[in-house]
C-alpha cells in the first residue's frame, strides 16, 4: 500500500505545506507534482489523484500554494506567476527526495493548475512529462469568452481603479472568489465543498483578475517539445471551455495529445467515472513518457 507523509518546503522564503504520497518499495520512483486549481487546497480533489498515482508507482506531491491552506503568505493572494514559482520550487523539493528519481519528474494540474502546468513545462526543462486538464491557455481570451464588451469595459475600469489604490495606499480590494468564478457549476461546487472543508473559504485579492488577464500560458507551450504534453478537456466546460485547449494544442509541439471527454462538465472530472478516466489517462501518459 502507498504511504503518505507530511512535508514542507520553501518558496521565496515562505513555508509551503504539502503531502508526499509514496509507492511501495524503496525507489527511487518517478515523481509527479500536483498543481491545484483556483483557490484550491491540498485536501480538495488532490488526495484521490495522489493515491491513484502512488498506486501506479509514481511519487505524488500535493501542496498548498502560498496564501492558501496551511502554507504561509498573505491570505487570498492568487498571482499566477507567484504560483508558477511555487510549482518550480516544488519540483526542486521533489528532486531532493531520496525516494524520487530526480531525472523523472512530471507535472499534473487541473483548472487554474491546468494553465500552470503548460506554462511551467514551457519554461522549465526539468519537467519530463506534463498532464493538464480542464484549464485555459490565455487569460484575456478566457475573460472575453464570458462577457460582452460593456462588461469587459466595466471590469477593466474596476481593475484599473484597484491598481491605483494599491499603488497609492498599499492595499487593494478583496472579493469573494465566486464573483470571478461566477458560473453556476462553480458556484454549486464550491458552496458544497466548503461545507466539508471550511478552511477552503477565503477572500481573494482583486489583483488576481488583473494578473489572470495578463497570463498567457499558450505563448510558451511550444517550448515544451520534445517533452510530452497531454491536454484533457471536457465537452461542456463552463469555467474553461474546451476551445481553450484546442487553441493551446494547435501551438504545442510533438509529442502531444488532446482528449475531449464527451458529455462531461468541468467538475465531473473530480469524482466517479470522470475521475477514474482522467487519472487513468494521466497514468498511461506518465508510463509512456516519464
Amino acid at each position: 500500500m502507498p504511504s503518505e507523509k507530511t512535508v514542507a518546503f520553501y518558496s521565496d522564503g515562505l513555508r509551503l505545506a504539502g503531502v508526499l504520497s509514496l509507492p511501495d518499495g524503496a525507489g527511487p520512483h518517478p515523481g509527479v507534482v500536483l498543481c491545484h486549481g483556483f483557490t484550491g487546497i491540498k485536501e480538495l480533489i488532490l488526495p484521490y489523484y495522489a493515491r491513484r498515482f502512488a498506486e501506479a508507482g509514481f511519487a505524488a506531491l500535493a501542496f498548498d500554494y502560498r496564501g492558501f491552506g496551511e502554507s504561509e503568505g498573505p491570505r487570498g493572494r492568487l498571482i499566477p506567476l507567484e504560483q508558477v514559482n511555487d510549482i518550480r520550487n516544488a519540483i526542486t523539493f521533489m528532486e531532493a527526495q531520496p525516494e524520487v528519481d530526480a531525472n523523472r519528474v512530471g507535472l499534473w494540474g487541473t483548472s487554474f493548475g491546468g494553465a500552470h502546468v503548460p506554462y511551467v513545462a514551457g519554461i522549465d526543462g526539468r519537467v519530463k512529462a506534463a498532464v493538464a486538464q480542464v484549464g485555459f491557455g490565455d487569460g484575456e481570451r478566457l475573460f472575453r469568452r464570458k462577457a460582452d464588451d460593456a462588461r469587459i469595459a466595466m471590469m477593466q475600469a474596476m481593475l484599473a481603479a484597484d491598481r491605483r489604490q494599491r499603488v497609492l495606499t498599499g492595499k487593494g480590494a478583496m472579493v469573494d472568489p465566486l464573483t470571478m468564478l461566477s458560473d453556476e457549476d462553480s458556484v454549486a461546487f464550491f458552496n458544497e465543498a466548503v461545507k466539508e472543508l471550511p478552511q477552503l473559504a477565503t477572500q481573494l485579492s482583486l489583483e488576481t483578475g488583473e494578473k489572470t488577464w495578463e497570463y498567457k500560458p499558450e505563448e510558451v507551450v511550444g517550448r515544451i517539445a520534445p517533452r510530452a504534453l497531454l491536454l484533457i478537456a471536457v465537452e461542456h466546460d463552463q469555467p474553461c471551455p474546451k476551445e481553450e485547449y484546442e487553441a493551446m494544442y494547435a501551438k504545442a509541439g510533438e509529442p502531444k495529445k488532446l482528449v475531449i471527454l464527451p458529455g462531461l462538465r468541468h467538475y465531473d472530472v473530480y469524482a466517479g467515472p470522470g475521475a477514474e478516466t482522467t487519472s487513468g489517462l494521466a497514468i498511461d501518459w506518465y508510463r509512456e513518457h516519464l
